[in-house]
């Protein structure tokens, strides 16, 4: 029969394995987000995010955007997906999302836009099914460097296996915040039940 000081070790023991899990998992979520893998593709899938009170992209979605006109115009790509749901500001994301990649030089007949990504999980389904409607079979997902991995994953439970991915020049505090989160969404992914 174990005793509290043993029952006490193995508890601590197991804390650390499952933080030191933990911390591997993390540190490959950033290792895999900001190795950009580039390659051409049919279709570049920019994941919304903030639109401020003056209806502009926040810093974060503006990289993101900045992101895809600079892929864009060396060539990898000829269509890009917008997508994004109302945010609080009572913007629709993927509306100024396609508004600022317009303002930037891409015809409005090479912008797709989703309305209704409200997560990542109804971005990447709608943009699977753009996919297959369209007879597209790559994609180059952009998001920050900790999303990446989890768009990838989510991409190819949709049945896009070509997944390629570049990250967005954007860096802030709360990013540490994100990549914990990232592990559990990922994990999350991971586990649940293929569409």
């Amino acid at each position: 029969m174990l005793n509290e000081a043993d029952v006490l070790r193995r508890l601590f023991r197991a804390g650390l394995c499952i933080a030191v899990a933990f911390g591997v998992a993390a540190l490959l979520i950033v290792v895999d987000g900001l190795n950009d893998e580039l390659g051409k593709a049919d279709v570049a899938i920019v994941l919304g995010n903030a639109v401020g009170s003056t209806g502009q992209p926040s810093a974060r979605l503006q990289a993101r955007l900045d992101t895809a006109v600079a892929l864009y115009q060396r060539g990898p790509f000829t269509q890009v997906i917008v997508s994004g749901g109302v945010g609080a500001a009572g913007f629709d994301e993927a509306v100024v999302m396609q508004g600022y990649l317009m303002a930037q030089g891409l015809p409005a007949s090479s912008i797709w836009v989703d309305s209704a990504g409200n997560t990542t999980d109804l971005t990447v389904q709608h943009a699977a099914q753009m996919m297959k409607t369209n007879g597209w079979r790559s994609a180059l997902v952009i998001s920050q460097y900790f999303h990446i991995a989890r768009c990838k994953l989510a991409l190819q439970r949709y049945g896009i296996t070509l997944v390629f991915a570049a990250h967005a020049n954007f860096f802030e505090p709360r990013d540490i915040y994100s990549v914990l989160r990232e592990v559990a969404g990922y994990l999350v992914y991971l586990l649940r039940p293929v569409a």
